[in-house]
């Protein structure tokens, strides 16, 4: 629920994960595509109307049909907000449809860029698909032959980590939605000494959120719901009026509400036992100020998440949990995901291990007595597997992310880690669950993204 780097990335600019192919490539002048790209760093340097500008110019007409240019802009301002300026240093592949690109951002990241473009005239931009490879000065990606090498190398790799206690958990890798690699090491119960397992339910942490914006989108589809509503409509007895007024569920949804999280000194001196409800949440953050005006900017929000999952209950007329299993799960297939109550006796549930000093001890006590809109759900490989086949093949309706660009998402907290990413256009799926602190999983996924045979 706490990482901020990767958690509910689903940018239509562009996230998923990606490897280069590291071989020579023309210069980026030398193709209509490539000098979209220099356009495309150039207004992302510059800052919001220039990119407004580009996106009006250079986007998709079917992609500008999809995503409004405000949810454009807000993924924008989140993006340089973590990457800075941009610096493109080296070209790695230039073709009409598509081109790769290893960019520096001034903040420290090293990212590749994958600018997919239409594959005939006027190749409008369709995409963007980012992937952190590191900080300057780390390794570039080597990409293997054919799947099987790959799946031999991430077997040895996480074996290897697993052996020195840098990861415990399992890794699934799929192409079309058929697992090609599935594999479980580490203990799920270390105190008992039980295994993890292939079905082993993991915390997924703020994979969640994923799950709730489609519970809002299908509710907005159904007519129930509308984008600019304010708090107070669905909310009217909100702690906090100022935010009631001002913020939409929008703004909720791109996380440029203003609202902050409900971690901090409050939820540290909480009885953590009994948060159990979505209300529970609300004493924790709720009656803070704003952060800034809703708009200004961007800033990750476990507390919006909260407000977004209690907007869902009201304007369903469901609980919250019952109306996603409905919308989400059950259309998916996903029967071993689910809120669990943390004292309560879960069949093959890993346990979550956080540093302490020299040794792990369990983190039980960091933990609320259940996860909700914002994260803290649990779910097995399989099950989130099933979840990007059911994006793929439309389950979600109208609800359902933009998939042009493919998606990522990641969740951490201590002791416990996730990472699910899928790109549609090659049909990889990278699913990698870990019952250790961050970024156990989100550094195994990214050493496996730059593996990807191309």
């Amino acid at each position: 629920m706490r990482n901020k780097s990767l958690a509910l990335i689903l940018l239509v600019l562009g996230v998923c994960a990606s490897g280069l192919a590291w071989q020579g490539a023309a210069p980026l002048a030398s193709t209509p595509a490539g000098r979209r790209v220099e356009a495309y760093v150039k207004a992302f340097n510059a800052g919001e109307a220039a990119m407004k500008e580009f996106f009006t110019a250079n986007a998709a007409q079917e992609s500008l049909q999809k995503t409004p240019m405000e949810t454009r802009l807000s993924r924008f301002k989140q993006m340089h907000e973590r990457l800075g300026d941009l610096e493109i240093r080296k070209v790695a592949e230039n073709k009409p449809d598509l081109v790769s690109v290893v960019a520096h951002g001034s903040n420290g990241p090293v990212v590749n860029l994958d600018f997919q473009f239409e594959p005939a005239e006027p190749h409008g931009l369709v995409g963007v698909r980012v992937m952190d490879v590191g900080e300057e000065g780390g390794p570039p990606p080597a990409p293997k032959k054919d799947d099987a090498e790959l799946a031999a190398a991430v077997g040895e790799h996480v074996r290897t980590k697993a052996a020195s206690d840098d990861f415990s958990g399992v890794v699934l890798l799929a192409k079309n939605g058929t697992p090609f690699h599935l594999q479980a090491v580490g203990n799920a119960n270390r105190e008992k000494k039980v295994p993890n397992r292939t079905d082993t339910k993991f915390n997924i942490g703020s994979i969640n959120k994923a799950f709730t914006a489609i519970a809002v989108r299908r509710l907005v589809a159904e007519g129930k719901l509308n984008l600019d509503d304010p708090i107070k409509k669905y909310l009217p007895d909100y702690p906090n009026a100022d935010a009631a007024a001002k913020v939409t569920v929008r703004r909720l949804l791109d996380m440029t509400s203003g609202i902050g999280d409900f971690f901090g000194n409050r939820y540290e001196a909480a009885d953590k036992s009994k948060i159990r409800t979505l209300e529970d949440y609300l004493p924790l953050f709720a009656d803070k100020p704003l952060e800034f005006e809703p708009g200004a900017r961007s800033m990750y929000s476990n507390g919006g998440f909260i407000v977004l999952g209690l907007i869902v209950a009201k304007a369903s007329g469901q609980d919250y949990y019952a109306y996603v299993r409905e919308a989400v799960f059950k259309p998916a297939g996903m029967l071993d995901t689910d809120w669990f109550y943390k004292d309560a006796a879960v069949a093959n549930r890993a346990a979550g291990y956080t540093e302490s000093g020299p040794a792990r001890k369990p983190n039980y006590d960091t933990l609320p007595g259940r996860g909700s809109s914002a994260g803290g759900g649990y779910s097995t490989a399989a099950d989130l597997l099933k979840f990007t086949v059911a994006l793929q093949k439309g389950e979600f309706g109208p609800a359902a992310p933009d998939l042009q660009g493919g998606f990522g998402i990641a969740g951490g907290a201590p002791g416990l880690n996730a990472a699910v990413e899928y790109d549609p256009q090659r049909g990889y799926a990278i699913i990698v669950l870990a019952n250790l602190d961050p970024p156990a999983a989100t550094t195994m996924a990214r050493q496996i993204r730059s593996w990807l045979p191309r």
